[in-house]
């Protein structure tokens, strides 16, 4: 292992991952892009898994052989913060839909369960008991079922399920980046510091 420190990498096929760099830099968070095998290192600690399309980043997960050693990692421990199409990446089950990503985490979703792009919307509820963060949906998911009792609800809106941690995933329907409210981001550095 190299006297590299520990840094976060970030998924940059596509989606919203800019807006990820931008909040973890502004907290001193070192992190990086992830777009190839090769920008894997030992040192990378942890890993975001942004909003977008979830089935085209699976394809790319794919095509660049980034899905097998990413989903090594997740199942070995490692902390991942995953929103929006992250959550469907995640997901064990999706409710309408036949294609998998990693299904790691023990969940079944609904992807575009708000409705498409003009359903967006932003909600304010609480989160893990710490008060109300702005939860901005885009084409947004939601989590039907837990299937595992080692899931944690973190969140939900007029009902349904939007935030929850599995273990070493932190998982969320909406898009907490899109903002100036750091709280949900802090709670994964705090996960990554403790994983290390």
């Amino acid at each position: 292992m190299s006297g590299e420190t520990p840094w976060i990498g970030v998924l940059a096929l596509q989606g919203a991952f800019a807006e990820h760099e931008s909040m973890l830099r502004e907290m001193g968070a070192d992190c990086r892009e992830i777009r190839n095998k090769q920008d894997l290192t030992e040192n990378m600690a942890g890993l975001i898994l942004p909003g977008g399309e979830s089935s085209v980043q699976g394809k790319l997960l794919r095509d660049t052989g980034l899905y097998d050693p990413l989903r090594r990692r997740i199942e070995s421990g490692m902390p991942v913060l995953a929103t929006c199409a992250g959550l469907i990446l995640l997901a064990r089950e999706i409710s309408n839909d036949d294609r998998r990503g990693f299904s790691t985490l023990p969940v079944r979703v609904k992807r575009n369960a708000y409705g498409r792009q003009l359903g967006s919307f932003t909600a304010f509820d609480d989160f893990a008991g710490e008060g109300p963060v702005a939860m901005r949906f885009i084409r947004a998911p939601y989590i039907e079922s837990v299937l595992d009792d080692q899931v944690h609800i973190l969140s939900r809106h007029e009902g349904k399920i939007t935030g929850v941690q599995y273990r070493n995933q932190l998982a969320l329907a909406f898009h907490p980046e899109l903002g100036n409210d750091s709280r949900i981001h802090r709670r994964f550095l705090e996960m990554v510091r403790c994983a290390g």
